[in-house]
């Protein structure tokens, strides 16, 4: 029996590899015969790099970067064992969680760390970059980025027009003749699992901009701010990302990857199935098992158990998965790829009892489950 691994992250209490490792031995606890392979995933958002770089080998790459309110930080981004391919979680440079709840103010926040660590990438060869959009605390469309990367945004009298989603109106010029033309030689992804376009009701500001500090009135700025910003990309570069699918993704970062770096918008856990070759290593498996702290009927939409068993269908192969809990409609999913779904809880404890005790549950679940499968399959054996 061959039984392939292929779970995301519990966040806040374990990485995928460590979830993967708990249900390996769950596994080979039930049987130590079964061959098991292990695939750490990810859906673009936190813990993407930690998955990739563990299922496919390379290494973390710290540097120094500016946060979203341009103060030095340690960061950190991955590059895979090809030496070539570089994966940047927007989140440790631009994200909501380096920022108190009184600092939360998309007027005044910017993406240039986020540019810092492309840079930094390319620096060190890497000329295709995965980046991960999810968990931003900006709404400044990516100028900041692409200004840590040498572009000039400048405003009627030739100045800088300075960082932040509120600086945007005073846009009048976009100046590249210093920017980073090593982009140009690259591929580069926005990992992406929001359609909301630039603008409107759907866009980047009035949805996403109350969770990064926006009240209404800042979010009525940000948004005409955007459109503005649209409107000078479209005459200047030629590129009209205003009502693109998942232009809004990230403050509006999705619609600047697009337009400053030439770069593709693919979902987050399409990537991570392509780049990690879940395709083939789970080839020949008698069973896939995949997981994440909260299963709901939202994992449909694009969360990494609902993506690997997508693939994991178009083998005809069983897939089972393993969560910390199990929330609203969790069942609609056993319409949609997958034949068993569990909980790791065994008895009533509270959430902080849970993520403490998360590997040795996901042990115990996975060996329980494991145990129920061989029974069914001794007839078989005889």
């Amino acid at each position: 029996m061959r039984i392939a691994i292929a779970p995301d992250s519990y966040k806040g209490s374990l990485t995928a590899r460590q979830v993967a490792e708990a249900m390996e031995r769950g596994i080979k606890k039930a049987d130590p015969e079964i061959e098991t392979v292990l695939i750490p995933m990810a859906d673009g958002g936190e813990g993407t790099v930690q998955s990739l770089v563990d299922a496919v080998g390379g290494k973390i790459v710290e540097c120094v970067v500016n946060d979203p309110l341009m103060r030095e930080i340690s960061a950190f981004y991955g590059i895979l064992n090809d030496g070539n391919t570089a994966i940047i979680e927007l989140a440790q440079a631009s994200g909501l969680p380096l920022l108190s709840e009184n600092e939360r103010n998309p007027l005044f926040t910017t993406t240039y760390g986020t540019g810092q660590l492309i840079k930094d990438a390319l620096d060190r060869g890497c000329r295709t970059l995965i980046i991960g959009l999810g968990g931003s605390a900006t709404n400044d469309a990516g100028c900041g980025m692409v200004q840590a990367l040498g572009a000039r945004m400048l405003d009627s009298e030739g100045n800088d027009i300075g960082f932040g989603g509120g600086a945007l109106k005073k846009l009048q010029r976009i100046d590249l003749s210093g920017f980073d033309s090593r982009i140009y030689d690259s591929r580069i992804f926005g990992a992406c699992d929001v359609t909301n376009p630039l603008c409107g009701e759907n866009g980047a500001s009035v949805v996403f901009g109350p969770q990064k500090g926006a009240d209404f009135e800042a979010i009525a700025i940000l948004d005409k701010n955007l459109d503005w910003f649209s409107e000078v990309i479209k005459s200047q570069l030629g590129k009209d990302i205003k009502d693109l699918s998942g232009a809004g993704a990230a403050g509006g970062l999705g619609g600047g990857v697009v337009a400053f770096l030439n770069g593709e918008l693919k979902k987050g856990i399409d990537l991570v199935i392509e780049f990690t070759d879940l395709e083939e290593k789970i080839k020949g498996s008698d069973l896939v098992i995949t997981g994440e702290g909260m299963i709901d009927f939202q994992t449909a939409f694009g969360k990494t158990p609902f993506g690997v068993a997508q693939v994991a269908k178009e083998q005809n192969i069983p897939v089972i998965a393993i969560a910390g809990s199990l929330g609203k409609d969790y069942e609609s999913l056993y319409q949609k790829g997958f034949d068993g779904i569990f909980s790791i809880v065994s008895k009533p404890m509270t959430l902080e009892e849970a993520m403490g005790n998360a590997a040795y549950l996901i042990e115990m679940a996975t060996e329980n489950i494991v145990r129920s499968l061989l029974a069914w399959r001794i007839p078989e054996k005889e």
